[in-house]
């Protein structure tokens, strides 16, 4: 699949987020395989509290990069999760948004970096302010897999392929996104991106 350009250089990137609720996503429907609780991404739905815990708009919510991590490790490995900056300090541009985490227009809270079971890194990222995140998202023509208020890059295609089954959704502003019959597509909070629980190979 293809990810983040900004992580082009280095392997594919993804990422998380944006409230359905907030991009008018309230009511999905369609087909079986992509409607609510039962989408491709999992049946997470009304899972409780917690440590990821989904939103009645069906997507994850996490107060912290912690809780990012517990709610990924569901699907596919997240271990030794570390800051941005003890991670980068051994690791020269393998995770996702070293500067972006320090550009105020990204709307990034906190950035973790735990690895795959391929010791592949997964950029791990609160998010304050979704509708910044987006526009900065549109901007640079990168690409991620959201939660409500939070998202995520993984590099690794075997992360990638777990995390599909999560009820995280694709952030992408690629008018030429063609989204298979049976899988959703909403519009997200920013004007040319849009949310959708297909992810491209």
């Amino acid at each position: 699949m293809r990810l983040s350009r900004s992580l082009a250089t280095g392997a594919a990137t993804l990422a998380l987020l944006a409230t359905l609720s907030g991009c008018g996503s309230d009511s999905e429907s369609g087909s079986e395989a992509s409607t609510g609780a039962d989408s491709v991404f999992g049946s997470d739905a009304g899972s409780g509290g917690g440590s990821g815990q989904t939103t009645t708009g069906g997507l994850p919510q996490a107060s912290d990069t912690e809780s990012i991590a517990s709610y990924l490790n569901r699907y596919t490995p997240c271990q030794s999760v570390a800051t941005g900056d003890e991670y980068d300090g051994g690791h020269d541009g393998d995770a996702w948004g070293t500067d972006e985490s320090e550009d105020p227009a990204w709307g990034i809270e906190e950035r973790a970096v735990c690895t795959d079971g391929s010791d592949r890194p997964i950029a791990l990222l609160t998010v304050s302010d979704m509708k910044e995140f987006q526009t900065a998202a549109r901007a640079s023509g990168d690409e991620f897999l959201v939660g409500e208020d939070f998202a995520v890059v993984p590099v690794g295609d075997e992360a990638i392929r777990s995390l599909r089954q999560s009820d995280l959704r694709f952030l992408t502003c690629d008018a030429d996104l063609a989204v298979p019959s049976g899988f959703e597509k909403e519009p997200a909070l920013v004007d040319g991106c849009v949310l959708t629980n297909y992810v491209p190979e």
